[in-house]
């Protein structure tokens, strides 16, 4: 993917430039370290690979089979779970390389893909409300709950989508490096859009619990 491949975005992440009065509050996208972790599960391919290698020897003794004969399936299993965690580590660059999340006075807007882009629209009158969860590394996700009769595609949106929500699919805003900033900036602006009044900043939750943005951050129609 090379630097021109959003030469065509007026604004990077945004497909055109905002209407009259609509305003860019934040732009980011995710950490690719997290999205390895989490969404391409690298170290889960890791540890199973490593388990391989640590059982050959165990499989040798009990079959009486000399520990140097192990030597070599060794090898080209850890070769095996290098390749494939270093190609699923790449799927994560590329795929964070490609996303932009921005957050408008209006409106969510997520662009994200690899081999072909695709920008996603949400605006506030489609939210019917969103959670902050917050880990101790610093990253952080904003789940964002769609209004009942809306829905988006799993498949379409992942991995920008909540794992596991797959009756009531939610886009989600994953492994943010300023996920809280990020959280305050779209609690502020649902706010404004329902006309409710304005939260000075949101609670922080742990990496077990989701907090839920205060009850009136839900978009009306």
């Amino acid at each position: 993917m090379s630097h021109d491949d959003f030469a065509f975005e007026p604004i990077p992440g945004l497909p055109a430039r905002p209407p009259e009065g609509e305003a860019i509050l934040w732009q980011g996208g995710p950490d690719w370290r997290g999205l390895a972790w989490r969404a391409f599960h690298v170290r889960e391919v890791a540890f199973y690979f490593g388990a391989l290698v640590a059982a050959q020897p165990v499989l040798a003794l009990i079959q009486g089979t000399p520990l140097a004969a192990t030597l070599l399936p060794m090898t080209w299993i850890a070769l095996a779970g290098s390749v494939a965690a270093g190609l699923l580590a790449a799927l994560a660059w590329l795929s964070a390389r490609g996303t932009v999340y921005t957050i408008t006075s209006r409106r969510l807007v997520m662009r994200f893909g690899i081999a072909l882009p695709m920008t996603i629209n949400l605006p506030f009158a489609l939210v019917a409300g969103a959670s902050l969860k917050l880990r101790r590394s610093g990253l952080g996700d904003i789940p964002v709950a769609l209004v009942p009769g809306e829905r988006v595609s799993y498949i379409v949106m992942w991995p920008h989508a909540r794992p596991w929500r797959l009756g009531r699919p939610e886009p989600m805003l994953r492994d943010l490096p300023e996920a809280k900033r990020a959280a305050d900036i779209l609690a502020r602006a649902l706010s404004v859009h329902c006309g409710a009044a304005v939260p000075a900043r949101l609670p922080v939750a742990d990496a077990a619990n989701d907090h839920r943005l205060p009850q009136g951050m839900a978009a009306a129609g």
